[in-house]
């Protein structure tokens, strides 16, 4: 009897831990590390919702972000990064980070995501812009009319192996031989610790696309900011001739060829087919065991080209939510009433492009 008395008595005596309401906030530099702690172990987060983000896409561009944060006990449980895009030629939006493939909310629970989802809704109207962007490999609000999406962009993701002859026996014969071209004719990688030599392959292949440049300070923050999960590879000839660049992101077991580009002498020799089989050689025996080959719009040369490898094109339904504008966005390279300037842009002096191309490409997203 005593004893039942004295479990009674302690069970009173206990505190109560009561649970707090949920919270928003936005990032602050010196939280950096715990909204990163939480994104590394969120299913649900990408590679594009780190910090390091706000920083890059802020000191390359420019251009104005949101990192919106949900907590309870001072527990993080949703994060959502937004960036807003301004340009009388482009037009105004607000949304993932710009140049990013994915972004969107990812929560732990679905209040947070709701929290995160109001957040945005009243910046979106506060700010007065066309529309809001999430994009993601599912949608995010399947039910919700008020969200559109298109058809548009696809991404290619496979599984690779530990094993260098299985993987090379799982690309398609005609694309293989060609990997076997270059390897042939003794091209080799090299990791470089600056971005010089990649951002000359990669200015030398927008150009030629009538696309303009990031700025190089981009690419040098990315390898500053991400640090070992940013990889910039060189392919060169066996006298040292430069023939193509990739900068690449290392994300949980995911290798991210993100930026690349190839010299004239690329088509010669294989060399970016070279490259991608010599990225894959490296990041297999680093322990990656998914090779995403990123994102590509339909109907273009490097859909092509990722197909022609044996990956399946996997459909990225991007989100839109109309505020002022009237029809979904439509700025990209295929839209009709830009060939005029992809056409005008080929035939710019390289120097001047690559001067140029910075002030433009910022206002794209």
């Amino acid at each position: 009897m005593n004893s039942i008395i004295e479990a009674a008595a302690a069970k009173r005596a206990a505190p109560v831990l009561a649970t707090s309401p949920m919270t928003l906030h936005t990032l602050q530099p010196h939280e950096y590390g715990r909204w990163d702690a939480f994104v590394r172990a969120c299913p649900d987060a990408t590679f594009f919702h780190l910090s390091g983000w706000q920083k890059v896409i802020e000191g390359s561009f420019g251009i104005k972000t949101w990192f919106y944060y949900v907590q309870q006990d001072g527990q993080i449980l949703g994060v959502l990064p937004l960036a807003e895009i301004k340009s009388r030629l482009f037009g105004h939006s607000l949304g993932a980070m710009p140049f990013c493939v994915y972004g969107g909310p990812a929560a732990t629970n679905d209040a947070a995501r709701a929290m995160l989802d109001q957040a945005a809704h009243e910046l979106a109207q506060q700010l007065g812009v066309g529309h809001l962007e999430y994009r993601g490999m599912q949608r995010f609000h399947p039910d919700d009319p008020a969200w559109h999406t298109k058809e548009l962009y696809v991404t290619f993701r496979k599984e690779i192996t530990g094993d260098d002859e299985a993987n090379l026996n799982a690309i398609p014969r005609k694309q293989r031989a060609m990997v076997r071209k270059g390897i042939k004719l003794g091209l080799r990688g090299e990791v470089d610790a600056n971005v010089d030599r990649m951002f000359e392959a990669y200015a030398h292949s927008v150009h030629r696309l009538g696309t303009p440049v990031f700025p190089k300070k981009y690419f040098a923050m990315l390898q500053d900011v991400f640090g070992d999960e940013c990889e910039v590879r060189t392919i060169v000839t066996e006298d040292n001739r430069l023939v193509a660049a990739v900068l690449s992101f290392f994300w949980r077991d995911e290798v991210v060829p993100y930026y690349g580009g190839g010299m004239d002498i690329a088509r010669e020799v294989a060399g970016n087919d070279f490259m991608y089989w010599n990225l894959m050689q490296a990041s297999a025996a680093r322990g990656c065991r998914l090779f995403d080959f990123g994102r590509s719009k339909l109907g273009t040369g490097a859909y092509d080209f990722k197909k022609n490898w044996g990956f399946t094109a996997q459909h990225l339904p991007y989100e839109y939510k109309l505020y002022g504008a009237s029809a979904l966005p439509d700025n990209n390279p295929l839209n009709p009433k830009y060939q005029l300037f992809i056409k005008m842009w080929k035939k710019l002096p390289l120097p001047l492009a690559n001067f140029m191309g910075p002030y433009i490409v910022r206002n794209l997203g």
